[in-house]
Protein backbone atom coordinates (compact mmCIF):
# COMPACT_ATOMS: atom_id res chain seq x y z
CA UNK A 1 0.00 0.00 0.00
CA UNK A 2 1.38 3.37 -1.04
CA UNK A 3 2.28 5.97 1.64
CA UNK A 4 -0.07 8.29 0.10
CA UNK A 5 -2.88 5.60 1.46
CA UNK A 6 -1.61 4.91 4.74
CA UNK A 7 -1.69 8.99 5.64
CA UNK A 8 -5.54 8.32 5.61
CA UNK A 9 -5.15 5.40 7.88
CA UNK A 10 -4.45 1.56 7.24
CA UNK A 11 -7.63 0.27 8.19
CA UNK A 12 -9.92 3.03 6.66
CA UNK A 13 -7.78 2.73 3.34
CA UNK A 14 -8.12 -0.83 3.34
CA UNK A 15 -11.88 -0.81 4.48
CA UNK A 16 -12.44 1.83 1.62
CA UNK A 17 -10.59 -0.45 -1.08
CA UNK A 18 -12.96 -3.61 0.08
CA UNK A 19 -16.02 -1.77 -0.38
CA UNK A 20 -14.92 -0.67 -3.95
CA UNK A 21 -13.78 -4.23 -4.63
CA UNK A 22 -17.16 -5.21 -3.27
CA UNK A 23 -19.09 -2.89 -5.80
CA UNK A 24 -17.30 -3.00 -8.97
CA UNK A 25 -17.48 -0.87 -11.95
CA UNK A 26 -16.17 2.34 -13.46
CA UNK A 27 -16.86 4.12 -10.91
CA UNK A 28 -15.56 2.51 -8.45
CA UNK A 29 -12.00 1.95 -10.41
CA UNK A 30 -12.05 5.37 -10.18
CA UNK A 31 -12.09 6.12 -6.31
CA UNK A 32 -10.01 2.90 -6.10
CA UNK A 33 -7.10 4.75 -8.11
CA UNK A 34 -7.59 8.35 -6.43
CA UNK A 35 -7.45 7.00 -2.80
CA UNK A 36 -4.21 5.05 -3.75
CA UNK A 37 -3.05 8.08 -5.37
CA UNK A 38 -4.16 10.42 -2.23
CA UNK A 39 -5.60 12.35 -4.64
CA UNK A 40 -8.00 13.08 -1.49
CA UNK A 41 -9.69 16.10 -2.99
CA UNK A 42 -11.02 14.65 -6.06
CA UNK A 43 -12.33 11.60 -4.07
CA UNK A 44 -14.09 14.60 -2.20
CA UNK A 45 -15.41 16.31 -4.79
CA UNK A 46 -17.09 13.45 -7.42
CA UNK A 47 -20.41 13.46 -7.61
CA UNK A 48 -22.45 11.08 -9.40
CA UNK A 49 -25.53 12.50 -11.71
CA UNK A 50 -28.35 10.15 -12.03
CA UNK A 51 -28.95 11.27 -15.36
CA UNK A 52 -25.77 9.66 -16.65
CA UNK A 53 -27.45 6.19 -15.33
CA UNK A 54 -30.77 4.17 -17.24
CA UNK A 55 -31.14 1.68 -14.15
CA UNK A 56 -31.42 1.98 -10.37
CA UNK A 57 -28.41 -0.93 -10.21
CA UNK A 58 -25.96 1.19 -12.15
CA UNK A 59 -26.79 4.15 -10.47
CA UNK A 60 -26.94 2.70 -6.71
CA UNK A 61 -23.34 1.11 -7.33
CA UNK A 62 -21.82 4.22 -8.71
CA UNK A 63 -23.67 6.36 -5.79
CA UNK A 64 -22.47 3.95 -3.07
CA UNK A 65 -19.00 4.05 -4.45
CA UNK A 66 -18.63 7.87 -4.37
CA UNK A 67 -20.29 8.94 -1.58
CA UNK A 68 -18.07 6.22 0.59
CA UNK A 69 -15.75 8.63 1.73
CA UNK A 70 -17.36 12.22 0.65
CA UNK A 71 -18.54 13.55 4.09
CA UNK A 72 -15.43 11.58 6.09
CA UNK A 73 -14.61 13.78 8.10
CA UNK A 74 -10.56 13.36 8.92
CA UNK A 75 -9.91 12.39 4.71
CA UNK A 76 -7.10 14.51 4.98
CA UNK A 77 -7.91 17.21 1.84
CA UNK A 78 -5.75 20.59 1.08
CA UNK A 79 -9.30 22.09 1.66
CA UNK A 80 -9.35 24.30 4.72
CA UNK A 81 -12.45 24.15 5.44
CA UNK A 82 -13.92 26.39 8.71
CA UNK A 83 -12.24 29.14 6.19
CA UNK A 84 -14.50 27.89 3.21
CA UNK A 85 -17.66 28.35 5.96
CA UNK A 86 -16.50 31.41 6.63
CA UNK A 87 -16.39 32.78 2.94
CA UNK A 88 -19.96 30.78 2.44
CA UNK A 89 -21.08 32.56 5.34
CA UNK A 90 -19.96 35.93 3.68
CA UNK A 91 -21.20 35.44 0.62
CA UNK A 92 -24.28 34.50 2.60
CA UNK A 93 -24.36 37.83 3.66
CA UNK A 94 -24.10 39.49 0.40
CA UNK A 95 -26.48 37.83 -1.32
CA UNK A 96 -29.08 39.25 1.56
CA UNK A 97 -27.69 42.50 0.93
CA UNK A 98 -28.30 42.27 -2.62
CA UNK A 99 -31.94 40.48 -1.56
CA UNK A 100 -32.91 43.65 1.18
CA UNK A 101 -31.98 46.10 -2.09
CA UNK A 102 -34.32 44.23 -4.52
CA UNK A 103 -37.31 43.87 -1.75
CA UNK A 104 -37.06 47.65 -0.07
CA UNK A 105 -39.75 49.17 -2.75
CA UNK A 106 -42.13 46.52 -2.01
CA UNK A 107 -42.08 47.18 1.88
CA UNK A 108 -44.80 49.25 3.68
CA UNK A 109 -44.67 52.66 2.90
CA UNK A 110 -41.42 52.76 0.88
CA UNK A 111 -41.03 54.70 -2.21
CA UNK A 112 -41.32 53.09 -5.51
CA UNK A 113 -38.18 51.98 -7.18
CA UNK A 114 -38.08 52.01 -10.87
CA UNK A 115 -37.74 48.27 -10.75
CA UNK A 116 -40.99 47.68 -8.68
CA UNK A 117 -43.31 45.92 -10.57
CA UNK A 118 -46.90 45.48 -9.69
CA UNK A 119 -47.27 42.04 -10.57
CA UNK A 120 -44.71 41.24 -8.51
CA UNK A 121 -46.80 43.24 -5.59
CA UNK A 122 -49.28 41.22 -6.11
CA UNK A 123 -47.88 37.73 -5.81
CA UNK A 124 -46.19 39.14 -2.52
CA UNK A 125 -49.42 40.30 -1.37
CA UNK A 126 -50.70 36.41 -1.92
CA UNK A 127 -47.92 35.30 -0.06
CA UNK A 128 -48.55 37.21 2.52
CA UNK A 129 -52.27 35.97 3.15
CA UNK A 130 -50.63 32.55 3.04
CA UNK A 131 -48.15 33.26 5.96
CA UNK A 132 -50.80 34.83 7.72
CA UNK A 133 -53.15 31.67 7.13
CA UNK A 134 -49.91 29.52 8.34
CA UNK A 135 -49.63 31.56 11.73
CA UNK A 136 -52.17 33.73 12.85
CA UNK A 137 -51.74 37.31 13.59
CA UNK A 138 -49.68 37.31 16.70
CA UNK A 139 -47.75 34.58 18.44
CA UNK A 140 -48.69 33.82 22.30
CA UNK A 141 -48.21 36.32 24.35
CA UNK A 142 -46.66 34.52 27.00
CA UNK A 143 -44.11 32.15 25.66
CA UNK A 144 -43.04 28.93 27.17
CA UNK A 145 -39.08 29.57 27.10
CA UNK A 146 -36.80 26.24 26.96
CA UNK A 147 -32.97 25.54 27.04
CA UNK A 148 -31.47 23.92 24.00
CA UNK A 149 -28.88 21.20 24.68
CA UNK A 150 -25.82 23.51 22.73
CA UNK A 151 -23.72 26.19 23.88
CA UNK A 152 -24.76 29.67 24.64
CA UNK A 153 -22.83 32.79 24.22
CA UNK A 154 -21.84 32.38 27.60
CA UNK A 155 -21.90 29.18 27.96
CA UNK A 156 -19.25 27.07 26.65
CA UNK A 157 -17.95 23.05 26.44
CA UNK A 158 -18.90 20.73 28.73
CA UNK A 159 -20.53 22.96 30.82
CA UNK A 160 -23.48 23.71 28.53
CA UNK A 161 -26.18 21.54 30.66
CA UNK A 162 -29.39 23.16 32.07
CA UNK A 163 -28.15 23.66 36.00
CA UNK A 164 -24.89 25.15 34.95
CA UNK A 165 -26.72 27.23 32.24
CA UNK A 166 -29.06 28.58 34.86
CA UNK A 167 -25.88 29.02 37.62
CA UNK A 168 -22.57 28.60 36.48
CA UNK A 169 -22.35 32.05 33.82
CA UNK A 170 -24.23 35.73 33.54
CA UNK A 171 -27.54 35.03 31.27
CA UNK A 172 -27.16 37.11 28.01
CA UNK A 173 -29.12 38.87 26.02
CA UNK A 174 -29.41 41.77 23.20
CA UNK A 175 -31.20 45.10 24.07
CA UNK A 176 -33.73 44.75 21.94
CA UNK A 177 -34.70 41.54 23.78
CA UNK A 178 -35.13 43.49 26.79
CA UNK A 179 -38.58 43.36 26.81
CA UNK A 180 -38.61 39.93 27.75
CA UNK A 181 -36.51 40.47 30.79
CA UNK A 182 -39.81 40.88 33.16
CA UNK A 183 -40.91 37.74 32.37
CA UNK A 184 -37.64 35.92 32.57
CA UNK A 185 -37.16 37.51 35.98
CA UNK A 186 -40.87 35.54 36.76
CA UNK A 187 -39.31 32.29 35.81
CA UNK A 188 -37.45 30.19 38.25
CA UNK A 189 -34.29 30.48 35.96
CA UNK A 190 -34.34 34.51 36.53
CA UNK A 191 -35.36 34.43 40.08
CA UNK A 192 -32.20 32.86 41.03
CA UNK A 193 -30.38 35.37 39.62
CA UNK A 194 -32.56 37.86 41.33
CA UNK A 195 -31.75 36.30 44.53
CA UNK A 196 -27.88 35.79 43.90
CA UNK A 197 -27.35 39.29 42.35
CA UNK A 198 -26.57 37.88 39.29
CA UNK A 199 -27.12 40.37 36.51
CA UNK A 200 -27.66 39.66 32.82
CA UNK A 201 -24.89 41.23 30.12
CA UNK A 202 -25.76 43.02 27.37
CA UNK A 203 -24.20 41.08 23.94
CA UNK A 204 -24.40 42.80 20.65
CA UNK A 205 -25.43 39.83 19.20
CA UNK A 206 -24.39 35.74 18.17
CA UNK A 207 -21.05 34.56 17.97
CA UNK A 208 -19.86 32.37 14.81
CA UNK A 209 -18.61 29.02 14.58
CA UNK A 210 -18.69 26.40 12.51
CA UNK A 211 -19.35 22.46 12.81
CA UNK A 212 -18.52 19.41 10.44
CA UNK A 213 -20.49 18.99 7.57
CA UNK A 214 -18.21 16.48 4.80
CA UNK A 215 -15.21 16.19 3.78
CA UNK A 216 -14.59 20.01 1.76
CA UNK A 217 -15.93 22.29 4.16
CA UNK A 218 -17.24 23.07 7.37
CA UNK A 219 -21.01 23.88 8.78
CA UNK A 220 -21.49 28.19 10.02
CA UNK A 221 -23.38 28.20 13.31
CA UNK A 222 -23.92 31.31 14.81
CA UNK A 223 -24.12 30.83 18.94
CA UNK A 224 -26.75 32.91 20.54
CA UNK A 225 -27.24 34.68 23.72
CA UNK A 226 -28.56 32.66 26.63
CA UNK A 227 -32.40 34.59 27.16
CA UNK A 228 -32.61 35.08 23.51
CA UNK A 229 -32.41 31.24 22.62
CA UNK A 230 -34.48 30.10 25.35
CA UNK A 231 -37.13 32.41 23.67
CA UNK A 232 -36.20 31.48 20.57
CA UNK A 233 -37.07 28.13 20.76
CA UNK A 234 -40.34 28.82 22.56
CA UNK A 235 -41.49 30.94 19.09
CA UNK A 236 -40.06 28.16 17.03
CA UNK A 237 -42.70 26.03 19.05
CA UNK A 238 -45.37 27.95 18.65
CA UNK A 239 -44.59 28.27 14.48
CA UNK A 240 -43.64 24.28 14.40
CA UNK A 241 -47.32 23.74 16.31
CA UNK A 242 -49.25 26.20 14.04
CA UNK A 243 -47.72 24.38 10.83
CA UNK A 244 -48.57 20.99 12.28
CA UNK A 245 -52.02 22.42 12.21
CA UNK A 246 -52.02 23.51 8.32
CA UNK A 247 -50.77 19.73 7.84
CA UNK A 248 -46.73 20.04 8.02
CA UNK A 249 -46.25 17.96 11.36
CA UNK A 250 -42.12 18.40 11.61
CA UNK A 251 -41.84 15.27 13.70
CA UNK A 252 -43.28 13.00 11.04
CA UNK A 253 -42.01 15.64 8.40
CA UNK A 254 -38.99 13.18 7.04
CA UNK A 255 -40.55 10.48 6.59
CA UNK A 256 -43.37 11.57 4.65
CA UNK A 257 -40.90 13.24 2.39
CA UNK A 258 -39.13 10.12 1.68
CA UNK A 259 -42.55 8.24 0.76
CA UNK A 260 -43.58 11.12 -1.31
CA UNK A 261 -39.83 11.28 -3.11
CA UNK A 262 -40.29 7.51 -3.39
CA UNK A 263 -43.49 7.41 -5.13
CA UNK A 264 -42.64 10.56 -7.02
CA UNK A 265 -39.62 9.12 -8.37
CA UNK A 266 -41.89 6.20 -10.40
CA UNK A 267 -45.21 8.83 -11.56
CA UNK A 268 -43.06 11.69 -12.17
CA UNK A 269 -46.46 14.23 -10.71
CA UNK A 270 -43.57 16.31 -8.47
CA UNK A 271 -40.53 17.56 -8.14
CA UNK A 272 -37.73 17.55 -4.81
CA UNK A 273 -35.74 20.75 -4.12
CA UNK A 274 -33.16 21.53 -2.32
CA UNK A 275 -31.80 25.40 -1.66
CA UNK A 276 -28.29 26.11 -1.23
CA UNK A 277 -26.89 27.99 2.11
CA UNK A 278 -30.98 28.47 2.41
CA UNK A 279 -30.28 29.56 6.40
CA UNK A 280 -27.55 32.35 5.89
CA UNK A 281 -29.98 33.82 2.96
CA UNK A 282 -33.18 34.59 4.46
CA UNK A 283 -32.84 37.76 4.55
CA UNK A 284 -34.07 40.61 7.06
CA UNK A 285 -36.93 42.84 4.52
CA UNK A 286 -37.91 39.26 3.21
CA UNK A 287 -38.72 38.47 6.92
CA UNK A 288 -40.51 41.94 7.78
CA UNK A 289 -42.22 41.67 4.03
CA UNK A 290 -43.85 38.74 4.46
CA UNK A 291 -44.60 37.82 8.06
CA UNK A 292 -47.67 39.56 10.24
CA UNK A 293 -46.60 42.37 11.95
CA UNK A 294 -47.37 41.04 15.10
CA UNK A 295 -44.78 38.00 14.45
CA UNK A 296 -42.46 39.91 12.75
CA UNK A 297 -41.86 42.46 16.22
CA UNK A 298 -41.79 39.42 18.22
CA UNK A 299 -39.14 37.55 16.07
CA UNK A 300 -37.09 40.42 15.50
CA UNK A 301 -36.97 41.64 19.20
CA UNK A 302 -35.25 37.88 19.55
CA UNK A 303 -33.18 37.77 16.88
CA UNK A 304 -29.06 38.78 16.71
CA UNK A 305 -28.59 41.63 14.87
CA UNK A 306 -24.35 41.48 14.41
CA UNK A 307 -22.40 38.33 14.34
CA UNK A 308 -19.03 38.47 16.27
CA UNK A 309 -16.46 37.14 13.80
CA UNK A 310 -12.70 36.66 14.30
CA UNK A 311 -12.85 39.53 16.60
CA UNK A 312 -15.19 41.93 14.33
CA UNK A 313 -18.94 42.32 15.17
CA UNK A 314 -20.48 42.37 11.71
CA UNK A 315 -23.72 44.17 11.40
CA UNK A 316 -26.08 41.28 9.59
CA UNK A 317 -28.32 41.64 6.40
CA UNK A 318 -29.81 37.94 6.80
CA UNK A 319 -32.70 37.67 9.53
CA UNK A 320 -31.46 34.57 11.42
CA UNK A 321 -28.84 31.81 11.17
CA UNK A 322 -28.89 28.24 12.09
CA UNK A 323 -28.16 28.29 15.97
CA UNK A 324 -30.99 30.30 16.59
CA UNK A 325 -33.83 28.78 17.79
CA UNK A 326 -36.31 29.78 15.44
CA UNK A 327 -34.67 30.00 12.36
CA UNK A 328 -35.75 26.18 11.26
CA UNK A 329 -39.52 26.38 11.77
CA UNK A 330 -39.18 30.18 10.30
CA UNK A 331 -37.45 29.26 7.40
CA UNK A 332 -40.15 25.87 6.65
CA UNK A 333 -43.62 28.38 6.80
CA UNK A 334 -41.89 30.82 4.17
CA UNK A 335 -40.62 28.15 1.69
CA UNK A 336 -44.55 26.88 2.31
CA UNK A 337 -45.95 29.57 1.69
CA UNK A 338 -43.81 30.55 -1.75
CA UNK A 339 -44.24 26.80 -2.82
CA UNK A 340 -47.82 27.18 -2.45
CA UNK A 341 -48.53 30.09 -3.78
CA UNK A 342 -46.14 29.26 -6.96
CA UNK A 343 -48.07 25.74 -7.08
CA UNK A 344 -51.27 28.15 -7.31
CA UNK A 345 -49.88 30.50 -9.79
CA UNK A 346 -48.70 26.93 -12.13
CA UNK A 347 -52.58 26.03 -11.90
CA UNK A 348 -52.17 23.38 -9.73
CA UNK A 349 -54.56 22.81 -6.02
CA UNK A 350 -52.11 21.81 -3.24
CA UNK A 351 -52.59 20.87 0.48
CA UNK A 352 -50.07 21.14 2.81
CA UNK A 353 -48.70 17.35 3.60
CA UNK A 354 -50.16 16.25 0.38
CA UNK A 355 -49.10 18.10 -2.65
CA UNK A 356 -46.58 20.79 -1.02
CA UNK A 357 -44.18 19.38 1.73
CA UNK A 358 -41.76 21.54 3.31
CA UNK A 359 -39.34 20.59 6.16
CA UNK A 360 -36.85 22.96 5.90
CA UNK A 361 -35.20 23.60 2.77
CA UNK A 362 -36.08 20.47 1.52
CA UNK A 363 -39.42 20.99 -0.62
CA UNK A 364 -41.61 18.95 -2.73
CA UNK A 365 -44.39 20.52 -5.17
CA UNK A 366 -45.91 19.07 -8.41
CA UNK A 367 -43.40 18.78 -11.14
CA UNK A 368 -45.49 21.47 -13.19
CA UNK A 369 -44.53 23.86 -10.68
CA UNK A 370 -40.92 23.64 -10.65
CA UNK A 371 -40.27 26.85 -12.71
CA UNK A 372 -42.32 28.90 -11.58
CA UNK A 373 -41.63 28.48 -7.87
CA UNK A 374 -37.83 28.19 -8.33
CA UNK A 375 -38.04 31.57 -9.86
CA UNK A 376 -39.92 32.79 -6.94
CA UNK A 377 -37.36 31.49 -4.63
CA UNK A 378 -34.77 32.59 -7.13
CA UNK A 379 -36.34 36.39 -6.74
CA UNK A 380 -36.25 36.58 -2.82
CA UNK A 381 -32.69 35.44 -2.70
CA UNK A 382 -32.24 31.63 -2.60
CA UNK A 383 -30.17 29.69 -5.11
CA UNK A 384 -31.41 26.06 -6.23
CA UNK A 385 -28.82 23.85 -5.41
CA UNK A 386 -29.22 22.09 -9.05
CA UNK A 387 -27.06 18.75 -7.52
CA UNK A 388 -29.83 18.03 -5.35
CA UNK A 389 -32.99 19.39 -6.93
CA UNK A 390 -34.86 16.71 -9.78
CA UNK A 391 -37.76 17.42 -12.12
CA UNK A 392 -37.36 14.90 -14.42
CA UNK A 393 -36.09 11.60 -15.19
CA UNK A 394 -36.81 8.59 -12.59
CA UNK A 395 -34.68 9.89 -9.94
CA UNK A 396 -35.60 11.90 -6.40
CA UNK A 397 -34.11 12.96 -3.02
CA UNK A 398 -35.66 14.36 -0.22
CA UNK A 399 -34.53 14.32 3.29
CA UNK A 400 -32.28 11.38 3.50
CA UNK A 401 -34.06 9.08 1.52
CA UNK A 402 -32.39 8.75 -2.71
CA UNK A 403 -35.19 6.96 -5.08
CA UNK A 404 -34.04 5.73 -8.36
CA UNK A 405 -37.74 4.25 -10.31
CA UNK A 406 -38.73 3.61 -6.76
CA UNK A 407 -35.78 1.57 -5.36
CA UNK A 408 -33.70 2.81 -2.80
CA UNK A 409 -30.28 3.99 -4.06
CA UNK A 410 -28.68 5.69 -1.19
CA UNK A 411 -25.34 4.30 0.02
CA UNK A 412 -23.64 4.64 3.30
CA UNK A 413 -21.68 7.31 4.35
CA UNK A 414 -18.33 7.08 6.06
CA UNK A 415 -18.48 10.31 8.50
CA UNK A 416 -16.75 10.00 11.96
CA UNK A 417 -13.56 8.60 12.99
CA UNK A 418 -13.51 4.56 13.36
CA UNK A 419 -11.20 3.79 16.33
CA UNK A 420 -13.52 1.83 19.31
CA UNK A 421 -15.24 -1.48 18.58
CA UNK A 422 -18.84 1.03 19.03
CA UNK A 423 -17.31 2.69 15.66
CA UNK A 424 -16.76 -0.61 13.90
CA UNK A 425 -20.21 -1.79 15.00
CA UNK A 426 -22.24 1.37 13.65
CA UNK A 427 -19.79 1.17 10.28
CA UNK A 428 -21.15 -2.58 9.94
CA UNK A 429 -24.30 -1.86 10.59
CA UNK A 430 -24.43 0.58 7.99
CA UNK A 431 -22.87 -1.72 4.87
CA UNK A 432 -25.19 -4.09 5.82
CA UNK A 433 -27.90 -1.84 5.20
CA UNK A 434 -26.60 -0.90 1.66
CA UNK A 435 -25.67 -4.07 0.92
CA UNK A 436 -29.57 -5.03 1.50
CA UNK A 437 -29.98 -1.97 -0.87
CA UNK A 438 -27.15 -3.02 -3.72
CA UNK A 439 -28.44 -6.29 -3.95
CA UNK A 440 -32.15 -5.93 -4.08
CA UNK A 441 -31.39 -3.47 -7.44
CA UNK A 442 -27.96 -5.50 -8.80
CA UNK A 443 -26.95 -8.86 -9.38
CA UNK A 444 -26.12 -10.25 -5.93
CA UNK A 445 -23.25 -12.56 -7.25
CA UNK A 446 -21.28 -9.36 -8.95
CA UNK A 447 -21.91 -7.10 -6.17
CA UNK A 448 -21.28 -7.67 -2.61
CA UNK A 449 -20.22 -5.52 0.70
CA UNK A 450 -19.65 -8.70 2.51
CA UNK A 451 -16.38 -8.73 2.34
CA UNK A 452 -15.94 -4.96 3.67
CA UNK A 453 -18.44 -6.03 6.30
CA UNK A 454 -16.47 -9.05 7.56
CA UNK A 455 -13.08 -6.71 7.79
CA UNK A 456 -15.47 -4.03 10.18
CA UNK A 457 -16.06 -7.05 12.36
CA UNK A 458 -12.91 -8.69 12.35
CA UNK A 459 -11.25 -5.51 14.11
CA UNK A 460 -13.90 -5.86 16.87
CA UNK A 461 -12.99 -8.34 20.12
CA UNK A 462 -14.71 -11.61 19.54
CA UNK A 463 -16.88 -11.29 23.05
CA UNK A 464 -18.32 -8.24 21.69
CA UNK A 465 -18.89 -9.83 18.20
CA UNK A 466 -21.19 -12.07 19.92
CA UNK A 467 -23.78 -8.54 20.43
CA UNK A 468 -25.99 -9.57 17.58
CA UNK A 469 -29.46 -8.31 17.31
CA UNK A 470 -32.09 -6.77 15.27
CA UNK A 471 -32.36 -3.69 13.25
CA UNK A 472 -34.34 -1.83 15.65
CA UNK A 473 -32.03 -1.87 18.75
CA UNK A 474 -29.36 0.06 16.36
CA UNK A 475 -25.70 0.10 16.75
CA UNK A 476 -26.14 -1.57 20.28
CA UNK A 477 -25.25 -4.82 18.36
CA UNK A 478 -24.54 -6.08 15.27
CA UNK A 479 -26.87 -6.07 12.91
CA UNK A 480 -28.77 -9.73 11.97
CA UNK A 481 -31.89 -10.28 10.55
CA UNK A 482 -31.80 -14.19 10.81
CA UNK A 483 -33.58 -14.33 14.56
CA UNK A 484 -31.76 -17.86 15.71
CA UNK A 485 -28.65 -16.31 15.18
CA UNK A 486 -28.98 -13.44 17.96
CA UNK A 487 -27.01 -13.42 21.05
CA UNK A 488 -30.09 -13.96 23.35
CA UNK A 489 -31.64 -15.36 26.10
CA UNK A 490 -34.60 -15.80 27.95
CA UNK A 491 -35.49 -15.19 31.64
CA UNK A 492 -39.32 -15.19 33.40
CA UNK A 493 -40.86 -15.20 29.56
CA UNK A 494 -39.08 -11.90 28.78
CA UNK A 495 -36.48 -12.22 25.87
CA UNK A 496 -32.86 -10.70 26.53
CA UNK A 497 -30.24 -9.63 23.89
CA UNK A 498 -26.76 -9.28 23.87
CA UNK A 499 -25.30 -5.63 23.55
CA UNK A 500 -22.48 -3.61 24.06
CA UNK A 501 -23.77 -0.36 25.07
CA UNK A 502 -22.50 2.95 26.87
CA UNK A 503 -22.44 2.82 30.66
CA UNK A 504 -20.11 5.90 31.78
CA UNK A 505 -20.71 9.46 31.26
CA UNK A 506 -19.24 12.71 32.93
CA UNK A 507 -22.04 13.42 34.88
CA UNK A 508 -22.25 16.67 37.62
CA UNK A 509 -23.91 15.32 41.20
CA UNK A 510 -27.02 17.52 41.99
CA UNK A 511 -25.83 18.05 45.40
CA UNK A 512 -22.86 20.34 43.84
CA UNK A 513 -26.06 23.19 42.84
CA UNK A 514 -27.88 25.30 44.80
CA UNK A 515 -31.35 23.79 45.54
CA UNK A 516 -33.21 26.49 44.07
CA UNK A 517 -31.13 25.30 41.17
CA UNK A 518 -32.36 21.91 41.84
CA UNK A 519 -35.79 22.86 42.37
CA UNK A 520 -35.70 25.01 38.62
CA UNK A 521 -34.63 21.83 37.19
CA UNK A 522 -37.40 19.74 38.65
CA UNK A 523 -39.99 22.20 37.74
CA UNK A 524 -38.40 22.60 34.12
CA UNK A 525 -39.08 19.01 33.66
CA UNK A 526 -35.41 17.55 33.66
CA UNK A 527 -35.20 13.81 34.92
CA UNK A 528 -33.85 13.36 37.99
CA UNK A 529 -31.97 9.98 37.47
CA UNK A 530 -29.27 8.74 39.66
CA UNK A 531 -29.29 12.22 41.21
CA UNK A 532 -26.52 14.08 38.64
CA UNK A 533 -26.68 15.24 35.26
CA UNK A 534 -24.68 14.66 32.13
CA UNK A 535 -22.36 16.70 30.72
CA UNK A 536 -22.57 17.01 27.04
CA UNK A 537 -19.72 14.88 26.02
CA UNK A 538 -19.21 11.14 24.98
CA UNK A 539 -19.65 7.88 26.87
CA UNK A 540 -16.74 7.29 28.75
CA UNK A 541 -17.08 3.89 28.73
CA UNK A 542 -19.10 0.53 27.04
CA UNK A 543 -19.57 -2.56 28.34
CA UNK A 544 -21.26 -5.81 27.05
CA UNK A 545 -24.99 -6.40 28.54
CA UNK A 546 -28.38 -7.49 28.36
CA UNK A 547 -31.30 -5.37 27.00
CA UNK A 548 -35.43 -6.63 26.47
CA UNK A 549 -36.60 -6.97 23.15
CA UNK A 550 -39.99 -8.49 22.73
Amino acid sequence: MSQSVRSLSPDIAELALRVYEGIGGPRSVTCAMLLRAGEFDQLANLVTDPVHYNSSGAYGAAATATNFLRKFEPLPTTVDRAAMAERKWYEGELECFRTNQRLWSYLPGCALAEDFDPKIAEIIGWIKHEMLMLLGHNPSPLADGRHGPGTTFTDRGENATIPHKMSSSSPALTSDAVWYLPQWLGNHWGAYCASHQIDPVFVKGNRFTTAPKDATKDRAIAVEPSINVFYQLALGGQIRSRLKAAGIDLRTAQNRHREIAKRCSITGDSCTLDLSNASDTVSSNLVKLLLPPGWYEALSSLRSPRTLIKGNWVVLEKFSSMGNGFTFELETAIFASIARVGSFLSGCFTQYGKDVLVYGDDIIVPTTAYRTVKAMLAFFGFTLNEKKSFHEGPFRESCGGDYFAGQPVRGYFLKNPVLEPQHWIAVANGLYEANVNLQAICDPNRVSLNRARAFCLAQIPRGIRLCTGPKDLGDIVIREDDESRWGARWRYSIRYVRCYRPVKFRKVPYDRFHPDIVLACAVYGLGWGDGAVTRRSPPLGYKVGWVPHS
